[in-house]
């Protein structure tokens, strides 16, 4: 039975957006500045809003993302045009963070992990940035999830 106060709870998929959102500015910062991730995070929870965020997740991408980056870039690379370095900071971290969905989160299916990187980088990309991140990261997708991505009929 309800008590009549609504659940202000965000879902699951919205909390994950605005996780992905924040993990993309804390992840530019780490890759610009000599912060370390501890003091990144704690920075980031004490000044931005989670309450509509997952925060666990937020803290899975900022930490997964620069313990495997290595071997993100050396997925990414073959993909790009450019080298990694050339690669402007917020587009390498929307890239980053797909690169480790496509790979590391296969819960998440791979339509979503590109349409959320698309939405990143119109967010806080360059103008054209989102065309580059979709790219890349459909190939990336037919790589590490060609299984997933033949049954979707691509």
């Amino acid at each position: 039975m309800s008590d009549g106060r609504r659940d202000t709870r965000p879902n699951l998929a919205h909390a994950r957006k605005r996780a992905r959102r924040l993990a993309v500015q804390a992840l530019y910062q780490w890759q610009v500045s000599d912060h370390g991730l501890a003091d990144i995070e704690k920075q980031f929870l004490e000044e931005q809003d989670f309450r509509q965020a997952d925060a666990e997740y937020f803290r899975v991408l900022l930490h997964g993302v620069p313990a495997v980056v290595e071997q993100l870039d050396g997925l990414l690379t073959p993909y790009m045009e450019r080298t990694m370095p050339e690669v402007d900071p917020v587009e390498r971290a929307i890239l980053r963070i797909g690169a480790f969905e496509l790979q590391q989160r296969p819960d998440i299916p791979y339509k979503v992990v590109i349409n959320e990187a698309v939405s990143l980088a119109k967010t806080f990309g360059a103008s054209e940035s989102h065309r580059y991140v979709n790219g890349v990261l459909d190939k990336l997708a037919r790589q590490t999830r060609a299984a997933e991505v033949r049954v979707a009929g691509r």
